[in-house]
């Protein structure tokens, strides 16, 4: 390594996941041109990366705020650009990162252009998933399986109910994140985790029932309500919640359906929503290997299936519907307008959405790597998920504050209920 090179992270080498980072070197030669590198390992392994070429100042400076990379994993300005590029050597992978205590650490680097590429600056930035002084519980009562984070300091706090819930398992990055930014989060699971089953036929409203009710009862918790925060098929499950169960203040649907998908919904043991399929056939191969998904399910709104559609119109709480326009899993912005054309029909203006016009199915807390393609559980293949990487990485960062300002906004702490449970 060259001595006289200082790669800096700003302001500190050691920030939460969802912060952004200023890169920036310095004792380079003049205009030099330099490769920056970043690397990391996810939960499962996998090594991720990605590079990009830059060029040096008059004064052997580069600012990655202010400098734009001339190739590599990505082009043009892009302060964090080394982040959300990194892809795994494997095609068809997502990066995994759901357990709250394993912190992502990617490891920066700077290079000589020619040659052997020898390094001449490193350094390494902590992005942890929990932060300081916020609890992390897991919970194993009654029927729920989760974790529940809980911020520092007496509060009164929000409560969510975070839905990362298809495809098995536990996933807490959401839950940890929003509970440094103030929230207290229970997130389930619903099958696939713990002693649950590994693989579940129909849902019962129930055990959602059961969740509301366990986080209304936390001692930090203020709001009167809970709000919900969901991704994908959970999309449709939140909806549901918010439309027949009590207690539920505050819905941030992602890129999901208007109906309920794939089983049975179940409460109090008699069924309340039969399950809007798909077809398999209609699943587009691509060149890379991975299959486009967009146009499997059957329509919603057609006579054979309007008993599957979710009555939104008996919700008390807040909507934010939000659509990825380029998602390849489903059409979830026409999901979107179908919701809005039946809130209306019903004189509700209890919704805001959003849109965006270049993003990918799934949207995430930001700064993490860009997921163009992985395996889906459902239909057993590889599927490319949308998005052109940069927009994507933009709508991540625009959202995640949306989503705190709409729970922050509808979901009314108060004083005087909290202190009632100390």
């Amino acid at each position: 390594m060259s001595s006289q090179v200082r790669l800096r992270l700003l302001p500190r080498a050691r920030c939460m996941f969802d912060e952004p980072v200023k890169v920036k070197v310095a004792g380079l030669r003049a205009r030099q041109v330099v490769t920056m590198r970043a690397r990391t390992t996810d939960d499962k392994g996998l090594v991720f990366s990605s590079s990009a070429t830059y060029k040096a100042d008059g004064s052997g400076e580069i600012d990655l705020e202010r400098d734009p990379s001339l190739s590599g994993s990505y082009v043009g300005v892009e302060p964090m650009g080394l982040l959300w590029s990194m892809r795994a050597d494997t095609l068809h992978k997502r990066f995994i990162k759901t357990n709250s205590l394993n912190h992502h650490v990617v490891n920066f680097s700077v290079h000589e252009k020619e040659g052997e590429g020898r390094m001449l600056a490193e350094e390494t930035n902590e992005r942890l998933l929990i932060g300081d002084g916020v609890n992390r519980l897991p919970i194993k009562e009654g029927n729920i399986r989760g974790i529940l984070f809980t911020p520092p300091g007496r509060g009164p706090f929000p409560a969510l109910l975070d839905l990362y819930t298809f495809g098995g398992g536990l996933s807490e990055k959401r839950a940890s994140l929003l509970a440094n930014r103030g929230f207290v989060v229970l997130t389930v699971a619903l099958y696939g985790h713990d002693d649950m089953a590994r693989n579940i036929k129909e849902v019962h409203l129930d055990y959602f029932e059961e969740a509301i009710e366990f986080l209304k009862k936390q001692d930090k918790v203020g709001s009167k309500g809970v709000g919900l925060l969901s991704l994908s098929k959970s999309g449709d499950l939140a909806l549901s919640i918010a439309s027949y169960l009590p207690g539920v203040e505050a819905t941030v649907w992602i890129n999901g359906c208007c109906a309920n998908t794939l089983l049975p919904l179940y409460h109090k043991k008699s069924q309340i929503l039969p399950a809007l399929m798909m077809d398999i056939s209609k699943m587009v191969p691509t060149e890379s290997g991975a299959f486009i998904g967009k146009n499997v399910m059957h329509n919603p709104l057609a006579e054979e299936n309007k008993a599957t559609l979710v009555p939104i119109e008996q919700a008390k709480g807040r909507f934010l519907f939000v659509a990825s326009e380029d998602d390849l899993n489903w059409d979830s912005k026409a999901y979107v307008d179908q919701m809005v054309e039946r809130l209306q029909r019903h004189g509700k203006d209890n919704f805001e959405s959003v849109s965006y016009p270049a993003a990918g199915h799934y949207l995430e807390p930001p700064y993490g790597p860009y997921c163009p393609s992985s395996f889906h559980g459902v239909v057993g293949k590889p599927v490319l998920w949308g998005g052109e990487p940069r927009s994507h990485a933009a709508a991540e960062v625009h959202l995640w504050k949306k989503i705190q300002e709409f729970f922050r906004t509808h979901l009314s702490c108060d004083f005087t209920q909290t202190n009632a449970k100390l």
